[in-house]
């Protein structure tokens, strides 16, 4: 089959979708724009696009992506069997229309939800389906369920448990950023081991006593080194977000236990209180016998599920059909 994944991969997540479709024997093409880095060619454009998205809901950089998109699509030269778009609300909606007559099939998929990004309602209507990783987005704009993945799983019998630290924390500044620094301050009381990073380019946030400010992205192969080397991972979840961010993931693939924010984890299937912490923002405590307590491995068939190749068939199967 042929297939071309669109995504804005800043992270380096979707990488993963096309090895994987490739090791499946696919003809594959990734269009990553996050590497079509735009700017303002004068001060003025910049005045011109605050206007453009206050009063007209349009924007020069989602033009810039769309046009920088289709003219990818132009080199390929060959229509596709599939079009996977991921983060389709970068795009303007008139240029993620004409994606169409570039494939058979065009999905998009979403793993931000519409109160953070309204912008994803103006695209919905461009692809031929849509999955959300939001339930709620989906039963209110008729959209099909799909969590993130799994894409770094290794077996059992290689999960070791490290004793380098024990919880592990990478996030971008913003309002979660307080919350990481308090439960940074609960693990150092108790004596528990943390490596938290905050990405901050702007310096909003500036060097601290809990927490590592870095002003540099950290290459996702960086960032699952010391995955690899904490037995905790902690999820902040976003305000007003219930959707499963990719942290949750790394912790099923890898073995390792979960601190999280998200009470929704309780509805999924691989829930297990051993395993997993739900605590309260406004008194984020730790008790020592969830850090010390033995992880309770998840059952195979339902870890299969989540694994980046189902994932990945699953749109295969949807054009098959």
């Amino acid at each position: 089959m042929k297939i071309t994944l669109i995504s804005f991969d800043n992270w380096g997540f979707n990488k993963n979708i096309l090895e994987t479709l490739k090791n499946q024997n696919h003809i594959v093409n990734h269009i990553d724009f996050s590497k079509a880095s735009y700017k303002y060619p004068t001060f003025f454009h910049k005045i011109y696009n605050f206007i453009l998205k206050a009063f007209f809901k349009q924007n020069l950089k989602t033009k810039f992506y769309g046009k920088f998109i289709l003219n990818e699509l132009e080199k390929i030269n060959e229509k596709q069997d599939l079009i996977l778009t991921i983060k389709g609300d970068f795009i303007a909606p008139e240029y993620a229309k004409k994606i169409k007559n570039y494939t058979d099939v065009s999905i998009a998929f979403f793993n931000d939800n519409t109160r953070r990004c309204p912008k994803i309602i103006r695209v919905i209507s461009c692809f031929d389906k849509v999955y959300s990783f939001e339930r709620e987005d989906c039963q209110k704009y008729n959209l099909e369920f799909k969590t993130n993945f799994i894409y770094n799983f290794k077996e059992k019998t290689t999960a070791i448990k490290t004793n380098n630290f024990e919880v592990f924390n990478i996030s971008s500044y913003g309002k979660r950023s307080n919350l990481i620094i308090d439960i940074a301050k609960n693990l150092k009381q108790n004596k528990i081991s943390y490596k938290f990073f905050i990405f901050d380019k702007k310096n909003n946030l500036k060097n601290n006593e809990y927490v590592d400010v870095i002003r540099k992205t950290v290459p996702l192969d960086v960032v699952n080194d010391y995955i690899e080397k904490s037995n905790v991972l902690l999820d902040i979840h976003r305000e007003n977000q219930k959707g499963l961010s990719f942290r949750v993931f790394e912790s099923l693939g890898l073995h390792k236990k979960l601190i999280t924010t998200n009470p929704d984890i309780k509805n999924y299937d691989f829930f297990n209180e051993k395993n997993i912490l739900i605590i309260d923002t406004k008194n984020p405590e730790i008790p020592l016998n969830f850090i010390n307590s033995p992880y309770e491995e998840i059952p195979e068939k339902i870890l299969n599920k989540y694994l980046v190749s189902n994932w990945s068939a699953y749109f295969i199967n949807h054009v098959n059909n």
